[in-house]
């Protein structure tokens, strides 16, 4: 007995599904030799390529596999020197192409998206031979046929065939407009027979029509005569046709050398296409058995979740979870016939065995299988009449070899283990048996309707009782598998339910043992409390699904929430920077109206639009937003009126002028007061305090020194620019700056002088003293326009 029991699982059954999905031969051939195998690693490898395949299809759909032709017989031929036929050699080039198209195409795929390095070190073994594709397509047209151009003779021989054709068919059909003729043919036609051309004469002309008589009709009222006139070129076109032959064979026979040394390059292309196709066939099979790889473990665990027997309709099939490590060696099935006892052990024997084929499974995602150094089932009705074994008989042989054979990393599973026998000696003979499985260490899975085999699983450490569902309402099984509780026989539930009367089923009731209707009501009780526990279970996975749903949909909320937020964030900074544009372009039209006042030689400006200019100025104030972005700005800094500062919200120089609260302070930036949280100001280093005016409070513009030089510039160059630094000084908080102009002649000083004499944010002037420069300096002291100095 093998270690594998394939036929009594229906494994030939899973092969034939898969090679369904095949694109070739070669990759049915492979699916074909597909058996199971106990070495780790190799079951590790043949998972790892199928879930690639499932990436492949996932990511890709279909696998360009079309045109894949079984080449091996041809090119056994050509290894021996035989020349191969037309058709062979059309199949050698689209196998070729094949293999280019789906390298190429698998090469195109991103790694980033999927890295599927087995499929592509499959793929890039594959040889291009595009040269000897091109050599075969050139001679060989899509038909199988040798094209004319496959050669000079060729083409020659054909086109003299073409001519004595043409000119047999014209004597043919020159004798056919005869009357002397037509009156002897059976029909106005040409025909061929044995490759010659003929005409079907009647019976009665034989004698009289002229010619060789090739074939005649079934009834002999017709025969098919060459005529004499073109025997001759009959026998012309059947040399050339003999010619046509062996020049065909001479082209093929060159192909066939061609081939030949490529031979080592095709058997390595096959074999990369037949691993290819069979990779992407388990995908295939996967995809429409939502099947999936199972998680390999090295321990002896298996946990199936969700598990489906593949030849079942998926549709109808009830699923099944079971659960086995070295704590839980062992599962008792019991529970009426026709329940899903042997679909279950089926299920769990052929996913074994598919995971260490390397196909995927009908379970759930996370499931996990071991791997068994063998699975031994010993199902079905074994008795045989040739070898006069009764049914116990052939269970029991079956059973004598699986204990041969098992070891610590076995799978086993008996159906009805014991039956077939007293009940007494069967139920003790199978408990002796499941012992020494246990012993062993191996896996055991078995049914049974014995009593008996429930107390073991009970009171045996290592193993566990399991049932499949009843619906004693409808007398039909459910095919649900309940672990941790044995199975009833419900035998008096379904003779009542069939209409046997009350006093027999009542007197059998009465004839079973105390401790069996304490058994059975033992189990009754515990089938209510897992019926109820499932129901909480089931209640409780409810809940976790919608708490799961509600943390998402939360979750995406906030997300949505957090852009939203930002967004606002950023439209709001962006206003702000407009307002402070915009306030910065109304405090410059203000300062250019002050500037034109200050102009005016002998205008007087009214207190009221002076007043008025200040007050406006005054106001253009930027009030803080309520930005919760963090700055690096340190909330406990200290920092002090004149102070130096960046509002690193706007980007923006400023300085310190007032502190409003313990968090907040108001800023002058530019022409602009801002009132802004310490958290949001950057002290400058080596900050200096800055002079402030009362009207416009400024910091210290870095731009603007409080120097001014112009040496070397005509009157008309200096004044005006002298004008505008005036204003910037002023605006800067200086209250006192140096014109440098120079010495020289002293007309420069004496028109700068004349220009401050009559400008109206002038204080006084005079010349430097010695450590100031002397007379080449004009030392100016500046007031707020109402003759208050600074």
């Amino acid at each position: 007995m093998e270690r594998w029991s394939i036929e009594t699982l229906d494994f030939p059954k899973i092969k034939e599904k898969i090679m369904e999905y095949t694109a070739s031969y070669l990759g049915r051939q492979r699916v074909e030799q597909m058996i199971p195998t106990d070495d780790f690693d190799e079951v590790d490898e043949r998972l790892a390529e199928t879930r690639e395949g499932m990436d492949l299809i996932r990511l890709k759909g279909e696998v360009p596999l079309r045109g894949i032709s079984h080449i091996q017989p041809s090119l056994q031929r050509a290894k021996v020197n035989g020349v191969l036929s037309s058709e062979e050699l059309l199949n050698l080039a689209n196998t070729i192409r094949a293999g280019r198209v789906v390298k190429n195409w698998v090469r195109q795929i991103d790694e980033r998206k999927a890295p599927l390095s087995r499929v592509r070190k499959i793929t890039e073994q594959i040889v291009g031979l595009r040269e000897l594709e091109e050599q075969i397509t050139a001679c060989i047209d899509d038909q199988g046929l040798v094209v004319d151009h496959a050669s000079r003779d060729l083409k020659k021989i054909r086109e003299q065939i073409e001519t004595l054709r043409d000119r047999i068919q014209r004597t043919l059909q020159q004798m056919l407009h005869q009357p002397h003729i037509q009156k002897m043919l059976q029909e106005s036609i040409v025909t061929q027979r044995q490759n010659r051309y003929v005409l079907p004469v009647k019976q009665e002309y034989r004698n009289a029509f002229k010619g060789i008589i090739h074939d005649q009709s079934s009834s002999g009222a017709t025969l098919f005569i060459e005529p004499e006139s073109i025997v001759f070129l009959n026998n012309q076109m059947q040399e050339k046709e003999l010619e046509e032959q062996r020049e065909i064979e001479k082209i093929l026979k060159q192909l066939t050398q061609e081939v030949r040394q490529q031979i080592d390059a095709l058997t390595i292309n096959i074999e990369a296409l037949a691993h290819l196709d069979l990779i992407v066939a388990k995908a295939r099979f996967a995809s429409q058995f939502r099947a999936t790889c199972p998680i390999l473990s090295p321990e002896p665990k298996l946990q199936l979740k969700k598990a489906r027997h593949p030849l079942l309709s998926q549709e109808k099939v009830v699923p099944i979870d079971v659960t086995m490590d070295p704590s839980q060696q062992g599962i008792i099935i019991t529970g009426p016939n026709t329940g899903g006892k042997t679909v279950t052990l089926k299920t769990v024997g052929l996913l074994a065995l598919m995971t260490q084929s390397g196909f995927p499974i009908p379970v759930e995602e996370e499931s996990i299988m071991p791997v068994f150094s063998g699975v031994f089932a010993d199902i079905g009705d074994e008795q045989s009449i040739e070898q006069s074994l009764s049914t116990f008989s052939g269970h029991m042989k079956n059973t004598i070899h699986i204990l041969q054979q098992i070891d610590h990393r076995s799978l086993v599973l008996f159906d009805e283990i014991g039956a077939g026998t007293d009940p007494t000696e069967g139920s003790a003979l199978a408990i002796a048996i499941l012992e020494y499985v246990l012993k062993v260490g191996s896996y055991v899975i078995a049914t049974t309707h014995y009593s008996e085999l429930k107390l073991f699983a009970h009171s045996h450490h290592k193993t566990v009782n399991a049932s499949m569902e009843f619906d004693v309402a409808t007398l039909k099984p459910t095919y649900r598998l309940l672990m941790g509780v044995p199975g009833q026989s419900h035998a008096f539930a379904i003779a009542d339910r069939l209409g046997l009367t009350k006093e027999i089923t009542q007197r059998a009731r009465e004839g079973i043992s105390k401790e069996s209707q304490v058994l059975e009501e033992m189990i009754a009780s515990l089938r209510e409390e897992q019926k109820k526990a499932s129901l909480i279970r089931q209640e409780a996975e409810q809940y976790h699904m919608e708490a799961e749903n509600l943390y998402q949909e939360i979750r995406a909320k906030i997300q949505l929430w957090e852009e939203e937020k930002q967004q606002i964030k950023q439209k709001a900074r962006n206003e702000a920077k407009q307002i402070v544009v915009q306030t910065q372009k109304e405090a410059e039209e203000i300062l250019k109206e002050m500037r034109s006042w200050a102009k005016q030689k002998n205008a007087l400006v009214k207190e009221h639009q002076w007043t008025e200019a200040k007050k406006r100025l005054s106001h253009l104030m930027v009030e803080e937003e309520n930005h919760d972005q963090e700055f690096d700005g340190s909330s406990d800094q200290e920092l002090q009126i004149h102070d130096e500062v960046y509002v690193l919200p706007y980007q923006q120089k400023g300085t310190v002028i007032e502190r409003i609260d313990d968090r907040h302070l108001l800023v002058q930036v530019g022409p602009l007061k801002m009132k802004v949280k310490q958290g949001q100001l950057k002290k400058k280093e080596s900050s200096q305090p800055v002079q402030t005016q009362p009207m416009i409070q400024h910091k210290t513009n870095t731009d603007v020194r409080p120097e001014l030089d112009i040496r070397g510039k005509m009157v008309e160059e200096a004044l005006p620019e002298i004008d505008k630094y005036l204003d910037r000084a002023l605006l800067s908080g200086y209250s006192q700056v140096f014109l440098i102009h120079g010495k020289g002649t002293g007309a420069l000083r004496t028109g700068i002088h004349k220009f401050l004499r009559k400008h109206r944010f002038i204080q006084s002037f005079r010349l430097g003293s010695h450590g100031e420069g002397g007379s080449g300096v004009t030392v100016v002291q500046l007031n707020d326009g109402n003759g208050d100095a600074f």
